[in-house]
């Protein structure tokens, strides 16, 4: 296994994963999660918090535990609904992570998908080019490391529940994206 990730450094498809704040970093609370997920994912939904922005290490920590605060304490799920989270600072703060089952799209698409927001609001306005970098290049990590799929398809979180999520600005760009089907 050293071997193949040794190799991965050298050809430099490992560089991407390294943008990933883990939980510990952020001050998450424990998760009561366990449910796993089936390697690799075919799916990965993107939404948006709607709430505050963050745009810079400090305020988007204290962010992702406002939303993991509120899914815990609120919503009484057992951790942050999101698999992962993106900040305006370009960072992707580690939610549930590739492994455990998200609560980010409903009971039909969490077990087969991954779910990825962006903290903030994005119906007037689209995330900073290092966010959505920070996103692209976690896609790029998840499938490096087997756990996407390498023809995984992108799904804004409205095509698949009745919402306005991701919002109007970020929902065009994710449309271009790649692997993005309606």
């Amino acid at each position: 296994m050293l071997l193949a990730w040794t190799l991965l450094a050298l050809l430099g498809l490992g560089a991407s994963c390294n943008s990933v704040v883990p939980r510990g970093e952020w001050k998450a609370q424990p998760s009561e999660c366990s449910q796993r997920l089936q390697h690799p994912v075919r799916y990965v939904v993107i939404s948006h918090t709607a709430g505050s922005t963050c745009d810079c290490p400090s305020s988007c920590e204290q962010q992702a535990r406002n939303v993991q605060h509120y899914h815990k304490g609120s919503l009484g799920w057992c951790d942050v609904g999101y698999n992962f989270l993106i900040g305006e600072d370009g960072h992707v703060y580690e939610g549930r992570g590739w492994h455990i089952k998200g609560d980010h799209t409903g009971p039909t698409w969490n077990p087969i998908s991954i779910g990825i927001t962006f903290m903030g609001n994005y119906m007037e306005r689209v995330p900073p080019k290092r966010a959505l970098r920070a996103a692209l290049n976690l896609l790029e990590c998840g499938v490096a490391r087997g756990f996407l799929r390498s023809n995984y398809e992108v799904k804004g979180h409205r095509d698949v529940q009745n919402t306005l999520s991701p919002g109007d600005q970020l929902y065009e760009v994710i449309q271009r994206w790649e692997g993005y089907r309606e």
